[in-house]
């Protein structure tokens, strides 16, 4: 088969590699699309340490199923329409007992290579997955819709994990996809006044098209200054920081009301420094979170419904054989571009 292949860091070959050989509980799927995600961008370069090469990257995807393992369910069949979670849970540790899949002491990711597993992804015509992390499709949703399933669902896994009132008002920092994302969740979960921060204008008039309510550019306004006198003085009740830096991080707390909570999304830097007297005497909330559990089903119906907009997320669509080139586009980083989409 195809496969798009990370041979040594910044250097894709797209060739022939064998076909992966499926175990009794899996299933082959032919892929039909899958999305680059930022940490398979990260990932090239060797900056994230996760994708050592050799390595088939790709977790965002969807497809239909090519081959059932000889101990799959009797609900899946050849040629169903189908994505499944990036993550590859056990299903037998403590964590998973619980429903916490997403910390599973055995978990493995899909096009993930480090030092402890290599697990091939898809960015190939074919990829083997458990049957116990599929799910099906709506008729309604596209495959390129589907994949970005994964990325809605860390979103509103974030959401899910936040403590919010009916009509609670939140800022979101980082108008990239998992901010948008983020609050495109909010909105469905029943906030009110939402703000998305950034330094694109680009992005903070995609968040405007998105329902939020301010659109803040830290290099021109105070943003806890604007979060206050939007919020009647007091400051918001809930912040999403989705960059993963200390600025942002820093932004996000000073943005908050007393007694509010800060749920932290991203993750670039290893360490960020923290207001500890500011976190301790307002009594404020930090919570994280990691990937998502379970929430698949939820997504696929948020998108169906139209609830959540993954189509203006949507940059490109492209073959496979040109994915090379696209992942030096998104690593560069000066086009604007928020999902590549390629197609085997």
């Amino acid at each position: 088969m195809k496969a798009l292949e990370l041979i040594e860091y910044e250097k894709f070959e797209y060739k022939d590699i064998e076909s992966p050989s499926i175990k009794d509980n899996e299933v082959l799927i032919r892929v039909k699309a899958c999305g680059i995600c930022g940490s398979d961008v990260h990932g090239m370069d060797g900056s994230s340490g996760r994708r050592i090469p050799p390595i088939v990257m790709g977790h965002e995807a969807a497809g239909t199923i090519s081959e059932v393992g000889s101990a799959v369910d009797s609900q899946w069949k050849a040629g169903d329409r189908v994505t499944f979670d990036s993550t590859v849970y056990c299903g037998k540790c403590w964590h998973c007992g619980r429903g916490e899949v997403n910390l599973c002491d055995n978990r493995m990711v899909l096009g993930v290579s480090c030092d402890d597993y290599r697990r091939y992804g898809a960015f190939a015509e074919y990829v083997a997955v458990p049957a116990h992390i599929l799910y099906r499709l709506p008729d309604a949703i596209s495959f390129e819709q589907a994949a970005m399933v994964e990325a809605v669902s860390v979103a509103v896994h974030a959401v899910a994990r936040t403590p919010m009132n009916l009509g609670d008002s939140a800022v979101v920092f980082g108008g990239g996809m998992i901010g948008l994302l983020c609050l495109q969740a909010l909105k469905a979960a029943g906030c009110g006044f939402t703000a998305v921060v950034d330094l694109d204008v680009g992005k903070l008039e995609t968040a405007k098209k998105l329902g939020a309510d301010l659109g803040l550019d830290p290099s021109k306004v105070d943003v806890p200054n604007a979060i206050r006198e939007a919020t009647g003085g007091r400051g918001a009740d809930l912040a999403f920081e989705a960059v993963g830096i200390a600025p942002t991080v820093q932004g996000a707390i000073a943005s908050l009301r007393k007694g509010g909570s800060c749920t932290l999304v991203g993750n670039l830097a290893k360490t960020v420094d923290m207001p500890l007297q500011e976190i301790v005497t307002r009594q404020l909330m930090l919570i994280g979170t990691c990937a998502s559990a379970g929430e698949y089903p939820a997504c696929l119906d948020l998108i169906a419904r139209g609830m959540i907009d993954v189509d203006c997320l949507i940059s490109k669509v492209k073959p496979l054989e040109e994915g090379a080139d696209w992942f030096a586009r998104l690593h560069k980083g000066n086009e604007g571009l928020t999902k590549v989409i390629l197609t085997p």
